[in-house]
């Protein structure tokens, strides 16, 4: 199984924590209660952090008129709204729940620049939450080329407390390479042009790079 960069630092941390504690019970020959409970609750934390940075090989789904995910999870909202930061006019929105068990890898969507990125600091509602796309910490990344524009707007949930981005203005980017990672629970949002037709019902459970969610 392959390891997200991402989770070098915090496995590599909870695996020396494991070594020191269990190095201290085989010292001192006592692996009392309090030796074996840090030993489980820092086991079954590596344990956790093991699959929630797992990153998996995928066969990747391309295609010039295609929108693909951004992220693993479930698709919670489809409806036209204002978007208010970068584009200030009526777009789809189609937003993508990820929970503490899904790979947290976020890719674009479509081959092309950025043409617009912002990191905003906020609130932690719960990434279901109607205003966390507004409210929530939050970084909101634009990706254009000659066929579209989309805007992906990374949202950190009650859990996360850490958006990860690589995408800077005038960065390429191709289609499903990675460019960023939020740790826990967390959204992805999608802003598509009105009339896009959308390719996933409500509910929907996607994943990142292969599900197509719209097409030009």
């Amino acid at each position: 199984m392959r390891i997200h960069k991402e989770g070098y630092k915090t496995l590599g941390i909870l695996f020396v924590l494991i070594t020191i504690v269990a190095g201290i019970g085989a010292v001192t020959g006592e692996f009392n209660f309090w030796v074996k409970s840090y030993l489980y609750t820092l086991g079954f934390l590596f344990i956790f952090f093991l699959q929630f940075f797992r990153y998996p090989k995928r066969d990747f789904t391309q295609g010039e008129n295609l929108i693909v995910a951004p992220a693993d999870g479930k698709v919670v909202v489809i409806e036209e709204t204002e978007e208010t930061e970068f584009f200030k006019d009526k777009r789809v929105q189609v937003s993508i729940f990820m929970s503490p068990l899904n790979v947290h890898v976020n890719r674009a969507p479509i081959a092309g620049e950025v043409a617009y990125e912002k990191y905003h600091p906020g609130k932690y509602l719960v990434a279901w939450h109607p205003k966390s796309s507004t409210e929530n910490e939050r970084n909101t990344v634009v990706f254009k080329n000659e066929n579209v524009t989309v805007l992906t707007r990374q949202i950190a949930g009650k859990l996360a407390r850490k958006i990860v981005s690589y995408a800077k203005n005038g960065k390429n980017f191709k289609q499903n390479e990675d460019f960023g990672f939020i740790k826990l629970g967390s959204r992805v949002d999608l802003f598509l042009p009105i009339g896009t037709k959308i390719e996933v019902p409500l509910n929907t459970t996607v994943k990142g790079g292969q599900t197509i969610i719209a097409k030009i």
